[in-house]
């Protein structure tokens, strides 16, 4: 993302307008990464739970991550990206930008992170143990390979 971009992502966020950005490396496989996907963002509402959503945070003020909010303790979010097995380092809450509300694909299909179909998958994906997970990603991953 250049500099000029990242500039404005919680400017718009902050005025209540979604915002629209590509995405780069596998770290949430298999929802988010597939050959130039963009994540469209939202302003949260107050009374909104991120828990088991999929959030922009601000890691330092050029540098954004896009993860899943695992679970909120003292303020503090714990993150996991999709494609990873260990947390991110906790951040406060302050530095959650806001949450992703859709996914346009290359081919230019959206996807919407409220839909039935998503929330399930979302869901089915979660409930894996670790080991599964781990397995799931190196098919995902090596699929990924051969189709390049």
């Amino acid at each position: 993302m250049s500099n000029c971009i990242i500039d404005r992502i919680e400017e718009s966020v902050a005025f209540g307008e979604c915002f629209e950005v590509r995405i780069e490396g596998l770290s949430m496989l298999p929802f988010l990464g597939h050959n130039g996907d963009r994540i469209i963002v939202r302003r949260i509402d107050t009374t909104e739970s991120i828990v088991g959503r999929i959030v922009m945070c601000r890691i330092t003020p050029k540098h954004y991550v896009t993860h899943r909010a695992m679970s909120i303790d003292n303020d503090m979010v714990m993150m996991l990206g999709d494609g990873r097995l260990t947390y991110d380092t906790p951040v406060s809450r302050n530095k959650i930008v806001g949450i992703v509300e859709g996914v346009i694909r290359k081919n230019g299909k959206v996807k919407h992170c409220d839909s039935h179909s998503w929330r399930l998958r979302e869901r089915l994906w979660l409930a894996q143990p670790m080991s599964l997970r781990r397995l799931s990603l190196a098919i995902i991953r090596r699929c990924m390979r051969v189709n390049k």
